[in-house]
């Protein structure tokens, strides 16, 4: 029964499949698709089957991050409290609902704080006033934009 799920994650690094995915998830929730795809670049160097624990200083897990999107505990709740999924293990699974779970809690962030790079790097680091994590915002959303320009910069190339 593995096999089908393997199969398909395999898909997903095929060009025209990965390209479809993210330029689904990114249609369906009004997002730039090379933005959403240099996420998963930054989060998992696109790999579904990426997890992710986060710890607190004494070493207790706080959360865990799922799939190629890195999409964190809390919003996996909310997406089996919408249905989306049953449990991360779905996100593991279905590398193209993972892209449309990072495009959805992408969105969800964007619509907060405004369509900035500042604002995207709560995708990483969340809204917090504290400074350490304005810090981290910054520094996220700066690798995102490089890691975009890189794809915008070879897209337009191949055109």
């Amino acid at each position: 029964m593995k096999l089908p799920a393997i199969f398909l994650c395999s898909l997903l690094f095929l060009p025209q499949a990965q390209a479809y995915c993210f330029n689904y998830a990114a249609s369906k929730y009004n997002q730039n698709p090379l933005v959403v795809e240099s996420i998963a670049i930054w989060e998992s160097s696109l790999r579904p089957d990426a997890v992710g624990r986060n710890y607190d200083k004494a070493g207790r897990l706080l959360s865990s991050d799922y799939c190629l999107m890195q999409i964190n505990t809390a919003n996996v709740r909310a997406l089996v409290s919408m249905g989306v999924i049953s449990s991360a293990d779905d996100l593991l699974k279905d590398p193209c609902l993972c892209v449309q779970a990072g495009a959805w809690v992408l969105a969800k962030h964007l619509k907060k704080c405004g369509n900035t790079w500042r604002c995207l790097g709560s995708y990483n680091a969340g809204f917090s006033d504290d400074p350490k994590q304005e810090i981290k915002r910054q520094n996220y959303a700066a690798e995102i934009r490089s890691i975009y320009e890189r794809l915008y910069a070879r897209q337009h190339r191949a055109s």
